[in-house]
């Protein structure tokens, strides 16, 4: 008959309440982190279109062109938002459409070209001297306009129809080119024949179509007039990883060798892990003997021979001074933060001895040599018999008792 046997229990690790409190710590650090984290992102999704460039139709700041965008969608009119020269160009190609253009440095001037050939209208809403020359041969930049409305004073039915608009910034018009909103000599809207067979026109966009601006005058139906002659509108916003420009100028990681990046990441590692390493704390400091003991005695012995040693006895009566200065403060009943004239001025007070003299002694003559040292250690200690014998009289010195060197039969 064999024994019934019984399955042990499984060990149980228990954390102590050191331990599980430090878990939960980082526990809810790290929770509170996440938390943080998402709080953050739900804001800048939010509030994407305050990162927005200035004329993006996405953004609904003062400077965006997101009210205009949605005026023409509710007129019937398709807007697509290009952020990359690909796309805008796909879109281009897709059915007649009207390429909106803001200043695009990053693009070279094939790459301007070449999106403008695939649009059946080009409107530049932020008109510069490479874009107005490339697109309208022989136009320019001519400064800015007064404040005032003006009239279009041109046969342009889309200028006609929208009314009077202060334009903001002026061009002055190339060959073939037809300019509205005349300001002196300068215009500001300018349309020419597109190669395509349809239009290029040139207007301020910042003054006109942002956000701020679009409600004023006829900027509002000027806007859909120029931009919603097709059913689509590809709005190109240009971007600086779209450039189709060559780097000439090398960076940093081109001009050091290879190996140099991986080192400084070693060294980054390495050294987050010493600081991990040496600052974790192994517990509370224990109190521990010192193996040994130095006496008193030795240890002044040894400073008087490095003093002696260096030859400096002014060093060494400071060191008299300040340890005869303390006692005699304390024979005298005076405070810690007492100075040394103080001092000085109570013992010549109390012993009756002459204060300049007094005062000599405690701080004002400096030794010169081991000799003088030596006269000075003996008048501290003449002085602080002469304060123990002012503030506590032996018995012996009492009327009517014998002197202490003659001894009773």
């Amino acid at each position: 008959m064999t024994a019934a046997t019984t399955p042990r229990e499984a060990p149980t690790t228990v954390l102590s309440p050191r331990r599980g409190r430090r878990v939960a710590t980082w526990i809810v650090i790290g929770l509170a982190l996440l938390a943080i984290g998402g709080i953050g992102a739900a804001m800048s999704t939010a509030n994407q279109w305050a990162s927005r460039g200035a004329l993006d139709p996405a953004s609904a700041g003062p400077s965006g062109t997101r009210a205009l965008a949605e005026v023409l969608r509710d007129h019937g009119v398709e807007v697509v938002v290009a952020r990359d020269r690909q796309t805008a160009t796909e879109a281009l190609r897709a059915a007649p459409a009207t390429l909106v253009l803001p200043d695009a440095p990053a693009l070279s001037d094939d790459a301007v070209a070449q999106l403008a050939s695939a649009a059946a209208d080009v409107v530049l809403i932020e008109p510069r001297a490479r874009t107005l020359d490339l697109l309208l041969d022989g136009s320019e930049p001519a400064g800015a306009a007064s404040v005032e409305a003006v009239d279009p004073a041109c046969a342009l039915p889309d200028a006609r129809r929208a009314g009077p608009i202060a334009p903001g910034a002026v061009y002055a018009a190339g060959v073939e080119v037809i300019g509205c909103y005349p300001s002196g000599d300068a215009y500001g809207l300018l349309t020419a024949g597109h190669s395509g067979g349809g239009r290029v026109a040139a207007v301020d966009g910042r003054a006109l179509f942002t956000n701020e601006h679009l409600a004023e005058e006829g900027n509002a139906a000027l806007g859909v007039n120029l931009l919603g002659r097709h059913p689509v509108v590809v709005w190109y916003v240009p971007s600086p990883g779209d450039s189709d420009l060559a780097d000439a100028d090398p960076s940093l990681g081109e001009l050091t060798p290879p190996w140099v990046s991986p080192v400084i990441v070693l060294l980054l590692v390495a050294g987050i892990a010493a600081g991990i390493w040496r600052g974790r704390r192994f517990g509370p400091l224990v109190a521990e003997r010192l193996p040994v003991t130095v006496r008193a005695s030795e240890t002044t012995e040894g400073r008087a021979r490095l003093y002696a040693r260096a030859r400096d006895p002014l060093h060494a009566a400071d060191q008299l001074r300040i340890g005869t200065l303390r006692r005699l403060a304390r024979l005298l009943g005076l405070g810690p933060a007492s100075s040394a004239p103080e001092i000085a001025d109570a013992v010549a007070g109390r012993t009756g001895l002459d204060r300049g003299a007094v005062r000599g002694i405690l701080f004002d003559d400096d030794p010169r040599s081991d000799a003088d040292l030596v006269a000075l250690t003996t008048s501290l200690r003449h002085l602080e018999d002469a304060v123990h014998a002012a503030v506590r009289p032996s018995t012996s010195s009492a009327p009517g008792t014998s002197s202490g060197t003659e001894r009773t039969p």
